[in-house]
């Protein structure tokens, strides 16, 4: 059976001047988004499959429709894949520092979230000490 000649809709993005922070906000409040904001930020372009993420494709692609909608990222398609890139820019116009400030304090989180077993362990083999 041949494949659909039809051709999937454009993907939009909205302008700079329409990011809202309420939706920038929202994008940013999932550990799957920030992973591939972070991501993003380190590298200029990836394809959307090469995350390191373990979800569901399905939903990957819904984590880059929320962040495409909310203008955090850029998509293009070339053949069969798309590739993403972070609105660095059109976001540091929009809202200057917000992106560099959230994901300083979500490393902040995440290294305190790791610090934090030592940090249980050593009270507790103070506290065994002095028992």
């Amino acid at each position: 059976m041949p494949r659909s000649t039809r051709r999937r809709p454009a993907l939009t993005h909205p302008a700079t001047g329409e990011i809202d922070l309420l939706d920038v906000l929202h994008a940013l409040s999932d550990p799957t988004r920030m992973t591939i904001v972070r991501i993003l930020r380190a590298e200029p372009e990836r394809a959307c499959g090469t995350f390191p993420v373990d979800v569901a494709p399905s939903t990957l692609s819904h984590h880059f429709k929320v962040l495409r909608e909310s203008g955090l990222i850029h998509q293009r398609e070339e053949a069969n894949r798309k590739f993403s890139a972070l609105r660095a820019v059109d976001l540091e116009q929009r809202f200057p520092g917000l992106l560099d400030t959230i994901l300083a304090a979500h490393a902040r989180a995440e290294a305190d979230v790791q610090a934090e077993p030592h940090a249980q362990a050593e009270t507790c083999a103070r506290a065994e000490t002095r028992a």
